[in-house]
């Protein structure tokens, strides 16, 4: 199983920015997905999460309103669209998968996590 995060790069604050989350080696549409985040010297901390049949979405406080979690199933892929992002949204932002679950698991119930991609808001 492999998890490929990109879109990650430098933005401006107020700037937007898509993230994607390709998924190869299962079946994709049978999995719950989940976003975090690891800013440097911090813990890692949950972002966002869909449901297998994308029914669902859960979001963190310091995100909710400025980030919508979607997937397409025909293209193993999940999608962070941030908005406004804010010089503290600094992070490496990474994937992670887990078998149909409806509710966000624990970070280490987690099946598979993927490579992050880097997230830097600054002017």
């Amino acid at each position: 199983v492999q998890l490929q995060a990109s879109g990650g790069g430098l933005v401006q604050p107020g700037g937007s920015l898509k993230l994607s989350c390709t998924a190869s080696g299962l079946t994709f549409s049978s999995y719950s997905m989940g976003w975090f985040r690891q800013a440097p010297g911090k813990e890692r901390e949950f972002v966002a999460f869909i449901t297998w049949g994308a029914g669902s979405t859960y979001y963190a406080d310091s995100v909710k309103g400025r980030s919508t979690i979607s997937r397409d199933n025909a293209k193993n892929t999940v999608y962070l669209q941030m908005n406004n992002l804010k010089p503290e949204d600094t992070a490496v932002y990474s994937c992670a998968v887990k078998h149909t679950t409806v509710l966000p698991p624990r970070p280490r119930d987690y099946d598979y996590w993927g490579q992050g991609t880097l997230v830097t808001v600054s002017s």
